[in-house]
């Protein structure tokens, strides 16, 4: 497959899969927008072996040949896009490697006992997105951006606590659930009351703390990644803000912005 061909492909995944993440890299030029694709591609293939319905043995056995594939030659379009981003903006191995670590963790694990187990995986499965991402961008802060994509990564466990459930993994730090009288037969039965909102509640301030400070990015970029990484930030801010204003009940339905108010984030990323 030609790099033209694959990069069609990576991009016309993400249209169709990235709730948030497509709106924000609208405003990239053209060979960024490709490589931030490939990027997003290649996480989710990780994430859907993953969550996938295969036996475990076969899903770790699928991630370990998606790493071994990051260093040989492809046909698929996913890889085949994806090395020439890396050829072109030196996308750290590492990173790439952290999804799949992130990836074989989902196999392994599915509590979390306290914040810094969680951070960990966080750092894995998104901080590592956040790392290969800047590479593109043309900034060298690494740990903002890693620390960008920890807190995004926070808003989805919030966002997703009903889906997480039903694939037998609980994200909520162990010590915290017991902290705030909230047990796990609560989230099985959705209920939401004083004490699952102060607990969310906790979750909120934590992943807006680490929006924060991941958003101190934006001082290391050009304008039109500034504007980009403010725009995927903004949607997933407003998404935190939405979950907050149905006190925090995620079991009834999904939480979904409308186009409007994404193009309206858009823009404000773009006025920045």
């Amino acid at each position: 497959m030609s790099v033209e061909a694959a990069y069609v492909e990576v991009e016309r995944l993400t249209k169709r899969e990235a709730r948030n993440f497509a709106y924000g890299i609208r405003v990239l030029p053209k060979d960024q927008r490709r490589a931030i694709s490939a990027i997003y591609a290649f996480a989710r293939r990780v994430d859907d072996v993953a969550d996938g319905e295969l036996p475990v043995e076969q899903k770790r056995g699928r991630l370990h040949a998606l790493r071994d594939t990051l260093d040989s030659p492809s046909s698929d379009p996913v890889f085949v896009a994806l090395a020439d981003a890396r050829s072109r903006y030196g996308i750290p191995d590492g990173a790439l490697n952290d999804l799949v670590d992130g990836g074989l963790q989902d196999t392994e694990q599915d509590r979390y006992a306290d914040f810094a187990e969680l951070d960990g995986y966080c750092r894995r499965v998104a901080g590592a997105v956040g790392v290969a991402c800047v590479a593109v961008y043309g900034s060298h802060d690494v740990e903002r951006a890693a620390t960008l994509g920890v807190a995004l990564q926070l808003i989805n466990i919030i966002r997703d606590v009903r889906e997480d459930w039903e694939l037998g993994r609980v994200y909520l730090p162990q010590d915290e659930l017991t902290a705030y009288g909230v047990g796990e037969a609560d989230i099985a039965a959705g209920h939401t009351g004083t004490e699952w909102r102060a607990l969310m509640a906790f979750q909120a301030s934590r992943a807006r703390a680490h929006l924060d400070e991941g958003l101190r990015l934006l001082e290391s970029l050009d304008s039109r990644s500034a504007a980009c990484v403010s725009t995927f930030a903004g949607l997933y801010r407003a998404t935190l803000d939405r979950i907050e204003s149905r006190g925090f009940d995620v079991f009834d339905g999904s939480v979904r912005l409308s186009s409007l108010t994404k193009l309206r984030i858009m823009g404000a990323g773009l006025l920045r």
